[in-house]
């Protein structure tokens, strides 16, 4: 099936990523991006350097150099390569480091994890405040929808939902119905 542009449905082209989103999307986009950046700009140096080392220690760059230390620290002191004399034949220096990078590692990643969840926490605020704004004015628009009707002469009888839909409903009774399960 074709859309009325011609190409099939379902077939995302370039000319659809280079096509402008609506003008307040792309302004929102904006505004979007600029908070990220003040908020980054607020970020400390902790939180800086604790980004970047869990971005880095996150990827398989940082595996494979891994694979590639422990296997030639490996083979030299297990004796594979000839003429190079182990210097850690218990590997006891090398379970050492592993644990300090370990260690290092996981503060590093709880750091940004920390930080990760607070802004998802400011989102979610954020969220349930739009959530709250929309259900008013929805509910405001569905009493003067019936009003409309009611002044036109037209029944609304036939709309079982819309009685439900125009009650005002409290968040703090929802969460406290969600708590009580």
């Amino acid at each position: 099936m074709k859309s009325q542009s011609g190409r099939p449905r379902g077939r995302i082209t370039e000319e659809d990523f280079n096509e402008s989103l609506s003008p307040v999307l792309d302004k929102n986009i904006g505004r979007l991006e600029r908070r990220r950046a003040r908020e980054d700009a607020k970020s400390s140096i902790a939180e800086i350097i604790a980004a970047k080392v869990t971005a880095i220690s996150g990827s398989m760059g940082f595996v494979y150099v891994h694979l590639a230390l422990v296997g030639a620290w490996a083979a030299i002191n297990t004796g594979l390569v000839p003429g190079v004399r182990a210097f850690d034949p218990t590997f006891v220096i090398l379970a050492t480091v592993a644990s300090v990078e370990a260690i290092f590692l996981s503060t590093f990643v709880l750091i940004s994890q920390n930080r990760d969840a607070a802004l998802a926490e400011r989102r979610a605020e954020l969220d349930l405040h739009i959530n709250l704004l929309a259900e008013r004015e929805l509910t405001t628009l569905i009493r003067m929808v019936r009003d409309i009707a009611e002044k036109l002469d037209v029944s609304t009888a036939d709309h079982p939902d819309v009685d439900d839909a125009e009650r005002k409903i409290a968040p703090e009774k929802v969460l406290d119905r969600l708590d009580g399960r």
